[in-house]
């Protein structure tokens, strides 16, 4: 699993909306995907699951990781 940050609203899907801080989670494949894509969100690698290792790189997520 990895770990972006989300706080957008859905209304479309009755999701209101994270508060700050809050953290929610995706696959690895959908990340690598979306990464492939150009519009891979930023990661918190101490909650990403280190299996996602077997499908991405760690200079990947690096590279994504959230700065805080």
């Amino acid at each position: 699993m990895i770990c972006p940050p989300q706080d957008t609203p859905r209304p479309e899907y009755n999701f209101p909306g994270l508060n700050p801080g809050d953290r929610w989670c995706l696959c690895a494949q959908r990340w690598l995907e979306a990464a492939e894509a150009g519009c891979a969100p930023p990661v918190i690698l101490e909650s990403t699951h280190e299996r996602a290792l077997d499908i991405i790189s760690l200079s990947d997520l690096t590279y994504h990781q959230l700065q805080n």
